[in-house]
């Protein structure tokens, strides 16, 4: 995400004593990743120098880090406010609204599905959903693949990306982040009487391709896309939090916009800027049942719901996938040129792969997987140095692609 969007900052230093307020430490930070024996103080005090300086200049309100290293937690941290105005620190165990940090939990339910027999990644998604056509400008209705939307070759757009006049502006598509008063059938419908930015295969688009696999998941298994989630992914990894409406909502940390001179507090369906474009964001999506479940943004969870499952898939995938499984979504499905994070990078089946860190300018190693969420999140996974990293914030868009995240991936390598 961070080739098309654009973080802001504002500094300022009256927040300076929030930045080095203790975390509160959980017991359970990941259900599944043990903590560290002996703590990496150099690492610590790298980590904890960009966090402290983000939060003092207010272009982050708060967040959590989770740092594992060949599968032992080696940092962990929460830092900065949960909710400014309540005076709320964050906690380690604080819930986020993931945005598109849904897509590697839902990548993986459809690649269990697949592992099931329930689905082919070779199978048209008319065999599903037999009245999803999208058209060309000529007006064919060129097979589309299931394997095309999960590594966004389908040719598919995304209403953020698109200015006012694009035709899902004008069909009313949601982008699975607002309040829209739509079911998913309905929305996906809606994007079906869309236009194709380009022939299915022949070019990469982030897209809304996961919200239409999650209504194909529930056709497949017959269950609504909350349930398969929960079946085939956090059920098994013993995940509590991680779902598309949150448990308690008491947890949840409060979304902000960063401006100038510190964040704003965000507010139902307000369009944050992506400069010519804007994200429509609703954060009471997250508490309301009647919110259609968004299998590319619209789940929630904690810091160590998302540690578990990255850490899962960087072991081979047990026990929510076998490693052949893990191979095909790990392996750069889109090709290089897609530089879908930059130049250097490709796609797989739910994440970014990187095929080129000299192209990349990047500490990270070949194969790494990363991606993040417009409410400001941001994470990676190093199999060749063995590292998963995962920063979850409140504040939108620092927290992505901002500043921060380049210093942390850095203070992570020791840069």
């Amino acid at each position: 995400m961070r080739r098309w969007l654009a973080g802001v900052a504002a500094p300022l230093a009256v927040w300076a004593m929030l930045a080095g307020a203790p975390a509160v430490v959980q017991a359970q930070t990941s259900p599944k990743v043990a903590q560290a024996q002996a703590p990496d103080a150099a690492l610590a005090a790298r980590i904890d120098a960009v966090l402290d300086r983000a939060v003092a200049q207010q272009r982050l309100v708060g967040g959590v880090v989770l740092v594992a290293r060949d599968g032992k937690l080696v940092y962990h941290r929460a830092v900065g406010l949960a909710d400014r105005e309540a005076g709320a620190a964050m906690r380690e165990d604080s819930v986020f609204r993931l945005a598109s940090v849904s897509k590697p939990f839902v990548s993986v339910a459809i690649m269990r599905l697949v592992e099931e027999g329930k689905l082919s990644l070779a199978d048209p998604v008319t065999r599903w959903l037999p009245d999803f056509k999208p058209a060309m400008a000529d007006g064919s209705t060129p097979t589309i693949t299931l394997g095309q939307l999960l590594d966004h070759t389908a040719g598919l757009t995304y209403g953020l990306s698109e200015t006012a006049d694009h035709p899902y502006h004008r069909l009313g598509v949601s982008d699975g982040i607002d309040i829209s008063g739509l079911s998913l059938d309905e929305n996906v419908a809606r994007i079906g009487k869309g236009p194709l930015a380009f022939a299915p295969g022949g070019a990469w688009r982030y897209s809304l391709a996961i919200d239409v696999l999650g209504l194909v998941a529930q056709k497949a298994d017959g269950r609504p896309l909350p349930e398969v989630v929960a079946r085939t992914v956090t059920g098994p990894l013993g995940l509590k939090d991680a779902g598309f409406l949150a448990k308690d909502p008491a947890r949840l940390a409060t979304p902000y916009v960063n401006a100038s001179p510190a964040p704003t507090r965000m507010t139902d369906n307000q369009d944050v800027s992506l400069g010519r474009t804007a994200v429509r964001m609703a954060p009471s999506r997250a508490t309301d049942p009647a919110a259609f479940p968004s299998g590319g943004a619209g789940m929630v969870g904690a810091a160590g719901d998302v540690l578990a499952l990255l850490e899962a898939v960087r072991t081979g995938g047990g026990p929510v996938l076998k490693p052949a499984s893990v191979k095909l979504m790990t392996t750069d499905q889109a090709g290089i040129k897609a530089a879908t994070q930059g130049p250097g990078w490709g796609f797989g089946y739910g994440w970014a792969v990187l095929d080129d860190p000299a192209i990349a300018k990047t500490p990270q190693g070949v194969g790494t997987l990363a991606w993040g969420g417009v409410y400001g999140h941001n994470w990676f996974v190093d199999p060749k140095a063995g590292l998963t990293v995962v920063l979850l914030t409140n504040t939108a868009f620092e927290g992505m692609n901002g500043q921060v995240t380049r210093e942390l991936r850095d203070a992570v390598y020791g840069r």
